[in-house]
């Protein structure tokens, strides 16, 4: 299998998060036709563009540095080139927590100051803000380099001809551990097994990330859950919970707890381990398998389309996804980025992180979409974090 085709299936598979792929809607994700939709906008384009995403999720000058690359930042870039301004904030510690915050308000057709949001496929949310209608058509009039989101990800379910979303990232669920406190923690068994790390383990208020990493460990496969498979997964983290073992649960602010030394280890997401360009923090993927999945920019209700359509043009350029994609360590679903990525950084086709070989795609998995929307499975969830 070609690279090219196995990055492509990957982002395939991360595509699917909120419902399954049928044969007819592969073949779409292939380069089947659909609707056009996002119409032009009457709104005129704002001074400022208000973006609310994730930490150690763009480019900085740190990671452009760590990663060879003397150029400005592509938020700088962006400023120069369209004279907007960008107010930029790393405030989506996780969905559930982002998504209780803003829904009163969008619930009552208010805005949210916020021209920009980034909410996963690996969770229920998402879906519920475009079914909700809380998110605004794309201008596509706009984005004119929309030509460049790879097939993979041109017709996920809870989208399908991309009128409301666009890929951020793809990247994958695995573990992390600071080599000061433990030795290298590869299964999901050790991390809630071993006596060594008791209380010092972490793990994502996130059902679908913990929970698929568990069901894997049961020998179990994610993509297709029943009660059966769902229980097993649920009693086995309630066990490392009531023993002690889990610290916390945990959204993207486990990155500096493990730093610290407060976490020995714990269930964390790709590209943020070497984001935080601690040489004493580690990540893999488990034994049994990770997951993978996809971020989306969505225009949440108050936000100024044509102003964050400006945006997701610009990043949708490979040259500026290339130079985002080796500062950030996470998967971009544009085309020819990796091409790209080489000039910027002879030495970027080796970033597994970005660029994954054959070997860490293989071990990737997808949730059953069912089981993040299953109530009584949401139920059991929030009463084993106590809720």
């Amino acid at each position: 299998m070609n690279e090219d085709m196995t990055r492509a299936e990957l982002l395939r598979r991360g595509a699917a998060g909120a419902a399954a792929l049928s044969v007819p809607a592969l073949l779409a994700a292939c380069g089947g036709s659909g609707g056009s939709g996002g119409g032009a906008s009457t709104e005129e384009l704002k001074k400022v563009l208000n973006f609310a995403n994730w930490p150690y999720y763009i480019d900085t000058p740190q990671t452009l540095k760590a990663a060879g690359i003397h150029k400005p930042t592509t938020l700088q870039q962006f400023e120069t080139k369209t004279g907007i301004k960008v107010n930029y904030y790393e405030e989506v510690n996780d969905n559930p927590g982002y998504f209780a915050k803003v829904q009163g308000r969008l619930s009552k057709g208010q805005g949210i100051g916020r021209d920009i949001l980034v909410s996963t496929d690996n969770d229920r949310f998402l879906g519920e803000y475009i079914s909700n209608k809380w998110a605004q058509k794309l201008d596509k009039t706009l984005i004119p380099n929309i030509k460049n989101l790879i097939p993979a990800q041109q017709h996920p379910p809870f989208d399908p001809n991309r009128d409301y979303s666009l890929p951020w990232a793809s990247g994958m669920d695995g573990i992390g551990w600071n080599e000061k406190e433990t030795d290298p923690v590869t299964s999901v068994k050790q991390l809630f097994e071993d006596p060594k790390l008791k209380g010092r383990v972490g793990v994502w208020n996130s059902m679908g990330d913990t929970l698929g990493l568990v069901i894997l460990e049961n020998g179990d496969d994610p993509a297709k859950v029943t009660d059966a498979v769902f229980n097993r997964a649920i009693a086995r983290l309630q066990k490392a919970v009531s023993s002690g073992q889990i610290r916390k649960f945990y959204g993207n602010d486990y990155g500096p707890v493990l730093a610290k030394g407060d976490l020995a280890a714990t269930m964390a997401w790709s590209g943020d381990i070497a984001n935080l360009a601690d040489p004493h923090l580690h990540w893999a993927v488990p034994t049994h398998g990770g997951i993978i999945w996809t971020d989306n920019m969505i225009i949440p209700l108050g936000g100024s389309v044509p102003t964050a359509s400006t945006y997701m043009n610009f990043m949708y350029d490979p040259v500026i996804s290339a130079q985002w994609a080796l500062g950030a360590n996470y998967i971009s679903s544009v085309k020819d980025v990796k091409q790209a990525a080489v000039k910027l950084d002879p030495k970027a086709a080796t970033n597994d992180l970005t660029f994954p070989t054959d070997k860490t795609l293989s071990q990737m998995h997808q949730n059953d979409p069912a089981m993040l929307t299953n109530p009584d499975y949401n139920k059991k969830w929030l009463a084993v974090q106590g809720q």
